[in-house]
């Protein structure tokens, strides 16, 4: 059975018009070596968890929009908003979100009268639908969706056709561009960057967050890193291994600070999530100190 509705009735979970706050006690042990003997203890920790029950009006900022990644999304979320159907050699296709977590899956409730009970996930508690997502974000490239989507050959002929009226006017805000963190051949397409020191790259990136959410009319932001993959950055005393380091570092205009890491100082000071994409170490120990 699949339900789409349900309430817990608990004294650990409470509901109000503005959030949903939960108590969860986490049942673990404690192991300690006393000698020969390895002591366990049972331990309980309690956590609390609060859900706002009024679903935003969201934001989504892609750095790397008019990448591969980011035309796909892009493409995938309004194919889906607007019921697109598509031709391919296989046959007509129409959009979906499987492999989605919150869109497809399904979690068990528990069994009722001898039938197990499901839910689908994104009714377990109040969920942004992705086709009410607002999509910006950054790229190094200037070309507008509609152009990069041809460009990355990801989608299928006739989806593009349909979806270019709705992306060839999308066109990427300029990002941060260190050509020491990715690959030599990206420099061809570098012609919409943010010039300047890192210091202003990271204040010029926080202008952008906020010039977005005001003109879209988001209440909240989550940006995403889809760009190139980065090489590592080397961890230096003095640069990047406390905050204090690291946010001097960046008035100093330090070389060890990578493109993905300013992007997340920017949204540290803005007070928005900040997703790393890629396998990097964009979160180095600097950054996570910043509060």
């Amino acid at each position: 059975m699949l339900v789409e509705n349900f309430k817990v009735n608990s004294d650990k979970v409470a509901y109000t018009d503005a959030s949903i706050t939960s108590t969860y006690e986490y049942q673990h042990t404690e192991l300690r070596q006393n000698g020969a003997t390895l002591e366990v203890t049972p331990k309980t920790t309690t956590y609390q968890f609060k859900t706002d029950a009024v679903v935003p009006k969201l934001g989504v900022m892609l750095v790397g929009l008019g990448g591969n990644n980011g035309t796909t999304v892009t493409g995938g979320i309004l194919a889906n908003k607007h019921g697109m159907t598509w031709q391919t050699k296989e046959g007509l296709r129409t959009p979906n979100y499987w492999g989605s977590l919150t869109q497809a899956a399904t979690c068990r409730v528990g069994n009722m009268n001898g039938e197990e009970v499901y839910a689908p996930f994104k009714s377990l508690l109040p969920m942004v639908n992705p086709n009410d997502m607002e999509i910006g974000g950054w790229d190094i490239s200037g070309m507008n969706l509609a152009d990069a989507m041809k460009r990355a050959q990801v989608l299928d002929v006739d989806l593009q056709q349909q979806l270019a009226p709705y992306m060839k006017d999308i066109v990427p805000l300029p990002g941060i561009y260190d050509p020491e963190f990715i690959a030599a051949n990206q420099s061809e397409r570098a012609n919409n960057v943010i010039k300047g020191s890192k210091s202003e790259q990271v204040e010029a990136v926080r202008a952008q967050i906020r010039q977005f959410k005001e003109e879209r009319g988001v209440d909240k932001i989550v940006v995403l890193w889809t760009a190139n993959t980065e090489r590592y950055a080397e961890i230096v005393a003095g640069v990047n291994d406390t905050a204090d380091n690291l946010l001097k570092a960046i008035e100093k205009g330090e070389k060890e600070i990578s493109p993905s890491t300013l992007h997340a100082v920017a949204c540290i000071m803005e007070g928005v999530p900040f997703v790393n994409g890629s396998p990097q170490n964009t979160f180095v120990p600097g950054l996570v100190g910043i509060e």
